[in-house]
């Protein structure tokens, strides 16, 4: 029996098809029904109900998916453990905001390549969640303040945040100078977030309010430089606008909380190592 045929399956029953498991894999779809087929006619059982809309598993393919998921783990543990160096195998699948992934997270990925060439990585880019156990991930990097979840974090490093403005925004409006004037100016935001700043020791919690919201920080900057209104930015991503002149820090006197990088990874005993390497890596480079 092929392992390769194995890790095929897992996808496509991950995937919940032949096109998204072909695309998870960058493999063409005839190999993808070339290899499920092989498989069935070594075991002579169905595994996947064809349908119009992609497949469903059959029960022997929902009993087979858990063995064959464990077997492919194991052949990867196996393999990194007698491999010269201690490199690493297999496919390592990312989940990664579109945010800071290009900019702040790729390098250190395209690092982990270079140290292991017999490393497949394929990374999603979106700002949006991702469920790493439905979509078939063995983890993801997120960037701010984690929503309690069954999911384990490790944190990673952190980036700093102030409130801005545009000038012409402060030359019109004004800018609030304390918490209490925050709600007298409208929000640029990514939800219904909660601004808790901070001075002197003390915590003021102020619900901003808004016309304009946006899942992208990039998105939100850009709508803030427009002058839309005041928002909360990583100094990472603000910085490049307050170099142009197109946004200013306001309200220097109160510090806002840092937002978080973390890595998540499903529920489990253990991480993989694929995953602690990529862990340690990025603490590496993002930690400081």
């Amino acid at each position: 029996m092929d392992v390769d045929d194995l890790r095929t399956f897992v996808e496509v029953a991950d995937a919940g098809g032949v096109s998204a498991a072909s695309r998870r894999l960058n493999m063409a779809k005839s190999i993808v029904s070339r290899r499920l087929l092989r498989l069935e006619a070594e075991i002579g059982t169905q595994l996947l109900a064809r349908t119009t809309r992609g497949a469903a598993l059959t029960e022997a393919g929902t009993t087979f998916r858990e063995h064959a998921a464990r077997i492919c783990a194991e052949v990867d543990a196996a393999l990194e453990a007698v491999s010269v160096g201690g490199a690493l195998r297999g496919l390592l699948r990312v989940a990664v905001p579109s945010t800071f992934g290009p900019t702040h997270f790729a390098p250190a990925i395209a690092e982990l390549t270079r140290r292991h060439p017999q490393l497949q990585i394929n990374c999603r880019y979106s700002d949006r969640y991702v469920d790493l156990v439905t979509e078939g991930f063995d983890c993801g990097i997120r960037v701010g303040y984690l929503a309690d979840s069954n999911l384990v974090a490790r944190r990673i490093g952190s980036f700093s945040v102030r409130l801005f403005a545009s000038p012409d925004y402060v030359a019109a409006h004004g800018a609030p100078e304390t918490p209490d004037d925050v709600p007298g100016h409208p929000a640029v935001m990514i939800g219904t977030e909660t601004w808790t700043f901070s001075a002197g020791g003390k915590s003021f919690p102020v619900r901003p309010t808004g016309r304009f919201r946006a899942d992208s920080a990039v998105a939100i900057a850009e709508a803030t430089a427009a002058g839309a209104g005041i928002t909360a930015l990583p100094d990472v991503i603000a910085e490049p606008y307050v170099v142009a002149g197109s946004l200013v820090p306001v309200m220097p006197g109160y510090a806002l909380p840092s937002i978080g990088m973390f890595v998540v990874r499903p529920p489990g005993q253990h991480a993989s190592r694929k995953v602690q390497v990529l862990i340690e890596l990025l603490i590496e480079r993002l930690g400081r």
